[in-house]
């Protein structure tokens, strides 16, 4: 494994942070006061993203999009990190990569336009009875003729808000396993407007101001066949073959943010003065940002190691949780101990540091809980020994 970067890398990363800085934190404020994204300006800012070269760059290039290997995506989700969820997820978009399992005028209809920016999709799975066990999910659907229709209650879904279609997983039958009956997943294209589908606001929530989550409702929403995305009861089967990069996302954008808290900290620690010293010479503030710099390198091995395993197609399961789990409670130990250092002034909002601390807390529940991480990574050490 090579650990330098090439020319081209280098230049996504320098692209990236230039397009973050310029335009995207000098918006940070207003959407944390104000708790909103204004439309306007988040449809400015995807023309801009566009225009850059930014827009759906985890896209192969036979679809428009830019083709990137998992390390290179990465090392960008690590610069758009850096900044706001409202303001990098919503303006330089990265289209589901589910949606390459489109087949035939799905293409046209989802996939194509979305890679182009004129169509955007979200996520539904989690339930209000269903997070981390996804088969026991409550929403389902029947076939009815040539028809299915799906009932329902999806909830904590990002940004379909704003979104134009969701990918919706529900269930569409039962299967026998070591465990008992379970059920079986299909994944289904649901437009808005449909009759029958409804996108109700949220919650109010701690973390990612201005990236708020909805609840999706279906009352006997109908929908042709043809809106199933893969194959009938086998969504779980989509999911693994598009998904699994997922972790990896959020791990990266995860080390963006906690790199920043990390600057923002050594640079406070260089300039306070107290008893007539800097205060980084003081070992209380000293072997914090050593214990910090550690933290956040040993994340960022772990999860470059796991894109580059992931495109030599020898990735693990164990090691995608293991980059998620290393890097989303490196953040959360990063962001509070540079709250720390700046004393007081790390909780006023004139910093970022106080967003970067709340931001945190979610990281370790969605996209799979560090109880579920550790899980897996358990579960793949004892399976070779039979358990």
């Amino acid at each position: 494994m090579d650990f330098g970067l090439s020319d081209e890398q280098r230049m996504i990363v320098e692209t990236t942070r230039a397009f973050v800085e310029t335009e995207l934190m000098p918006h940070e404020l207003e959407v944390e006061r104000s708790g909103v994204l204004r439309d306007e300006l988040r449809l400015e800012l995807q023309g801009k993203a566009i225009e850059a070269g930014l827009y759906a760059a985890n896209m192969p290039e036979e679809v428009g999009g830019a083709g990137l290997d998992t390390l290179s995506w990465l090392l960008y989700e690590k610069e758009l990190g850096k900044t706001s969820y409202a303001l990098h997820w919503n303006t330089v978009c990265r289209p589901s990569n589910i949606l390459m399992a489109c087949e035939g005028e799905q293409r046209d209809r989802y996939l194509l336009p979305a890679v182009r920016g004129e169509r955007h999709d979200c996520q539904a799975l989690t339930e209000p009875g269903a997070g981390s066990d996804l088969r026991g999910m409550k929403t389902s659907a029947r076939a009815d003729g040539d028809d299915f229709i799906l009932n329902g209650t999806k909830h904590f879904i990002s940004h379909a808000d704003t979104a134009d279609f969701a990918i919706v997983w529900v269930a569409t039958g039962e299967e026998d396993s070591p465990r008992g009956r379970r059920a079986l997943i299909t994944a289904f294209l649901v437009d808005k407007g449909t009759p029958g589908f409804t996108v109700r606001e949220g919650y109010r929530n701690v973390s990612h101001r201005g990236y708020p989550n909805s609840i999706l409702e279906f009352d006997d929403c109908r929908l042709p066949k043809g809106q199933i995305l893969g194959e009938l009861h086998k969504g779980f089967e989509v999911a693994g073959q598009w998904l699994g990069a997922t972790r990896l996302q959020v791990a990266s954008t995860c080390l963006g943010r906690a790199e920043r808290a990390l600057a923002l900290a050594t640079e406070y620690a260089a300039q306070r003065r107290q008893f007539g010293q800097q205060i980084g010479k003081f070992q209380g503030v000293s072997f914090k940002l050593a214990d910090m710099a550690t933290e956040l390198k040993a994340a960022e091995l772990l999860t470059r190691e796991a894109a580059w395993k992931y495109d030599q197609g020898t990735v693990t399961e164990a090691d995608m949780a293991m980059a998620k789990l290393k890097a989303t409670e490196a953040l959360a130990m990063i962001a509070d101990e540079a709250i720390q250092i700046h004393g007081g002034m790390g909780l006023m909002d004139e910093l970022p540091l106080e967003r970067i601390w709340r931001d945190a807390r979610v990281e370790r529940i969605w996209e799979g809980t560090s109880e579920i991480q550790r899980h897996i990574i358990s579960r793949e050490m004892l399976r070779p020994l039979g358990g």
